[in-house]
């Protein structure tokens, strides 16, 4: 089978550099075309129908809805395609009212629609490491399955349409959470003048510390000394998207969403600070000694 790749920022080019390691030749399209240009192994395709048309499995990983709506709708979007005996996988993570609707559209144009947005950044999408978490038919998991198989360290199959979206949301609801206390963790220690690369050396040893917290203090102890942002994984920008789409399941289904909500507001200052583009591993800290934009 041939498989192609909408969507090529920094978790996508990732995907496409694991899925030529694992023997693919993948179809590339992006909405910006040149972050589609020089990556060994791949073919650039001139719009998301051209790519459906010459592959089976098409993995769509985009930033938004907006983005989505360009690759889907569009003129010439995957779905002013034949996808009969196709499958496509949307990894964006987004509303499940959302994937439901694209789950109608794939359908109607005769293929298959697997929503599986995933754990995980960079690394661990390059190293087929990522957390993979499906909703769709069996029929569409099963024909997906090979190709995410190699892409993932672990798949479940959560159920229809939509269980998959919920549990991505699930799962980032914590970490949002972590980001914005974890800067105000700091701000106590430094404020009574310890040293910011102690606290951190020691938050990072302590039970203060989740495991994504390992690889992210380090880059915050930057920004704080020096003003560095450092690399990006998730931008403030699409976190706070995120954020906004946890509390509107929340809501929707009756239940609390107060801790979430509180993060979302840290970080829309932050990100109205000037940080929109920064990791959303640094919005609690702004505003903290030496962290102000």
């Amino acid at each position: 089978m041939r498989v192609g790749l909408i969507g090529v920022g920094n978790m996508g080019r990732a995907i496409a550099e694991r899925l030529v390691e694992e023997g693919h030749s993948p179809l590339i399209w992006n909405r910006t075309a040149s972050k589609a240009q020089g990556i060994a192994g791949t073919e650039v395709a001139e719009s998301p129908a051209a790519v459906a048309a010459g592959t089976d499995v098409i993995i769509s990983i985009l930033a938004n809805d907006t983005a989505i709506d360009v690759a889907y709708r569009g003129d010439a979007g995957l779905c002013a395609a034949d996808l009969t005996g196709k499958v496509v996988v949307e990894m964006c993570t987004t509303a499940p009212q959302t994937t439901q609707s694209l789950e109608a559209e794939v359908t109607a144009r005769g293929g298959l629609f697997l929503e599986c947005p995933v754990g995980g950044t960079i690394a661990p999408a390059r190293a087929g490491q990522l957390l993979g978490l499906a909703g769709g038919s069996d029929a569409a998991f099963a024909a997906a399955k090979p190709v995410l198989d190699s892409l993932t360290r672990r798949l479940e199959h959560l159920g229809p349409v939509g269980s998959g979206a919920a549990m991505k949301l699930a799962i980032n609801l914590p970490l949002m959470v972590y980001w914005g206390a974890v800067g105000e963790a700091i701000g106590l220690a430094t404020g009574k003048g310890i040293d910011p690369d102690l606290a951190i050396d020691i938050l990072a040893d302590s039970s203060g510390a989740i495991g994504a917290a390992k690889k992210r203090l380090p880059p915050i102890g930057e920004m704080l000394k020096k003003g560095d942002p450092g690399g990006v994984s998730l931008n403030l920008n699409n976190g706070i998207k995120d954020m906004k789409l946890m509390e509107a399941l929340a809501a929707e289904l009756g239940i609390s969403a107060t801790v979430v909500a509180a993060a979302r507001a840290r970080a829309e200052v932050a990100a109205a600070g000037g940080w929109a583009d920064h990791d959303t591993s640094l919005f609690g800290i702004f505003g903290q000694t030496g962290g102000a934009a």
